[in-house]
């Protein structure tokens, strides 16, 4: 009876210990899997981050390159200039203010 007693008493602490050593890997699976996913996130925020710096380097390239072109402080523009010499050939038209929209607006066709 003794024997008995004591492989009862043996299983009963035996399955104690199991389920308190499943319960603690339970939590510290819990614990492991949050902390995978708090570095997971914290991974994909630094990639949106790093994606978003690059984004704005780019704009910040293509803003200077127009500023570039639009200050036009580098280019030599002496070829387009016009000779003014030539300007006085070409006559002068004068405009025709006698233009006269009245038959446009009258009833009869």
């Amino acid at each position: 009876m003794k024997r008995v007693f004591l492989l009862l008493l043996f299983i009963g602490i035996s399955s104690t210990m199991i389920n308190a050593e499943n319960n603690n890997s339970i939590k510290m699976d819990n614990n492991n899997s949050k902390k995978i996913a708090t570095q997971q996130n914290k991974s994909k925020k630094t990639d949106i981050t790093k994606k978003h710096v690059q984004e704005q380097i780019e704009r910040e390239k293509k803003y200077a390159k127009e500023q570039i072109f639009y200050q036009g402080s580098d280019y030599d523009l002496s070829h387009a200039r016009v000779n003014e010499k030539s300007l006085s050939s070409i006559p002068v038209i004068e405009p025709d203010y006698d233009f006269n929209m009245d038959d446009a607006y009258s009833d009869q066709q």
